[in-house]
Formats: C-alpha cells, sequence, structure tokens
C-alpha cells in the first residue's frame, strides 16, 4: 500500500517499537529488490499474504519460516520434508501418468504422517507442537526437466498452468489424505477451534483450481492466480479440480489429520541424490 502511494516507510527498533528512521517506500523496495536479484536468494516474506492462508490462527500468528522459507507456521514446530522427482511419472512419450502419481501422493502422506511418531526433535516445546499439529512437508523436484522434455518454455502461460495442476494434485490429495488418516484416527489435537479457518483455506485453494471470478475468495487481499484452463492439459486440469472436491468434501466430514501437508523444498541437496537435473 506504501509503494502504491509513495509513501513513506517507518523502520522501527525491535528494543522498544519506536521509529528510528523514515525512509520512501520505493527507495527501500528497490534496494530490497536489487538485493534479492544480485544474490539469487530472493528471502522475501509477504506477512499478509502467509497469514491469510495460515490453517491454525486461533493459536497464534506465523512470524518466520524456516531457513529455506518453504516451511511456514507456527513458532516451534517443525516438519519433515519428502519429494517426489517429477521425472519419474512422465512418460517416454510425454504423457504425466496421474494414477501413480496419486498413489505416491497418497503413500507418502501416509509415510510422513507416521514419522511425526518416530521423529527425533531439538526441543521439549518443538516436540509438543510437532505432536499437537502434525504438520507435514510432503513435496516435489524435477519440475524445470519436465518441462525441457517437452519443450515448453519456463515461464510461458502452458508452464505455468501444468506447474499450478500438479501443485494442486499434490496438496489436494494429500490434504484428501489426511482428512481419511482423520477419519480413523481423528484430526490434530489444534483442529476443533481453527476448523473454520481451516476449511476456508481449503475452499480458497478449490477455488483457484477451478479459476474462479476474484471476488468469490474468502478474506484474501491478494487475490491468487488460478489455474488457467486454456493452457492446461485436460487430464491435469480434471485431476486437480477433482482432488480439491474430495479434500473440501472429506475434510467437511472428518477433518484434517494434520495442520499443513505440502510444501516446495528447494531440494538442492536431496536433488542430487534423487538424480534430478534441476531443483
Amino acid at each position: 500500500d506504501a509503494l502504491e502511494k509513495d509513501g513513506d516507510w517507518a523502520l522501527k527498533r525491535r528494543t522498544d517499537g519506536k521509529i528510528a528512521k523514515t525512509v520512501k517506500a520505493r527507495e527501500l523496495w528497490d534496494r530490497i529488490a536489487w538485493a534479492a536479484w544480485i544474490c539469487a536468494d530472493p528471502g522475501t516474506q509477504y506477512d499478509t499474504t502467509i497469514n491469510e492462508w495460515h490453517t491454525c490462527p486461533e493459536d497464534g500468528r506465523i512470524n518466520a519460516s524456516n531457513p529455506c522459507s518453504e516451511y511456514m507456521h507456527l513458532d516451534d514446530t517443525a516438519c519433515n520434508l519428502a519429494s517426489l522427482n517429477l521425472g519419474e511419472f512422465f512418460t517416454p512419450d510425454g504423457r504425466f501418468n496421474l494414477e501413480d502419481f496419486r498413489h505416491a501422493v497418497r503413500l507418502w502422506t501416509i509415510l510422513l504422517e507416521i514419522s511425526v511418531l518416530m521423529a527425533s526433535f531439538p526441543s521439549r516445546a518443538i516436540a509438543q507442537k510437532s505432536f499437537v499439529f502434525r504438520t507435514l512437508g510432503l513435496g516435489y523436484a524435477n519440475l524445470g526437466t519436465i518441462l525441457m522434455r517437452q519443450g515448453i518454455p519456463y515461464d510461458s502461460p502452458k508452464a505455468l498452468a501444468i506447474c499450478g495442476a500438479i501443485t494442486a494434485i499434490l496438496t489436494g490429495e494429500s490434504y484428501a489424505t489426511s482428512a481419511e488418516m482423520a477419519a480413523e484416527l481423528g484430526p490434530f489435537e489444534g483442529y476443533a477451534r481453527n476448523r473454520e479457518h481451516m476449511l476456508g483455506v481449503i475452499r480458497n485453494h478449490r477455488r483457484a483450481a477451478y479459476n474462479a471470478p476474484s471476488e468469490e475468495y474468502e478474506g484474501l487481499t491478494v487475490k491468487p492466480q488460478g489455474i488457467q484452463p486454456q493452457h492446461c492439459p485436460p487430464d491435469l486440469l480434471l485431476a486437480a479440480r477433482r482432488a480439491w472436491d474430495r479434500a473440501l468434501e472429506l475434510g467437511t466430514a472428518y477433518g484434517f489429520r494434520n495442520a499443513q501437508t505440502t510444501v516446495i523444498a528447494p531440494t538442492g541437496t536431496i536433488g542430487l541424490v534423487m538424480d534430478c537435473d534441476t531443483t
């Protein structure tokens, strides 16, 4: 807002909250953008947007992320990560094997839920909150490779639509699996007090899969980019929408076993072990 109004920005001291200095918002933003670009590490977090997509605001706000910035949740929580190599799900003739991908997402969501019980944590507080919220971190790697193999430019509308659909399938199927586990084991401990907030987040995800009009989103200052159907392969688009239909239907009925299920990690190290061409 300050940028759009060409306004000033107050730099406040962490110690007492008083203003140390006032600068032009645009000048500061230019310096942030330059610093992110020059070191190839855009570590800028949009605090308002992050908290508007927060599944558990009744337990506090999200203040920060882990160092790689893929995991954002309450302070003193942790999630175990696992990434699927997307290159393994593309056939030689360029088709995406949806059934295998859905099966892998379901299997690894269950495995990561089991890992909550088996993990070691660095402090008692982190252990306790990890059991209460049971956050998981299923993601993927090698997206760049599957686009290059098909001759699709990385930042093209078609690439964005494919990326959006695959990500929607991953997250929708994972939340649906979490709801299935909740039906058997009960939802995570903090679910009841956050139920309406979490279902609102799920509904907003579903709206993005259907590329809904901006006025339909709940409680969002910045509306997300929905999947553009004219650029998306029909089978991926249908699978993305069905995944979120299931996530919302099952979640409404049973709740969710996990406060979060997916992240997109940089995979800089494990990508090498997984023989990925791109992270």
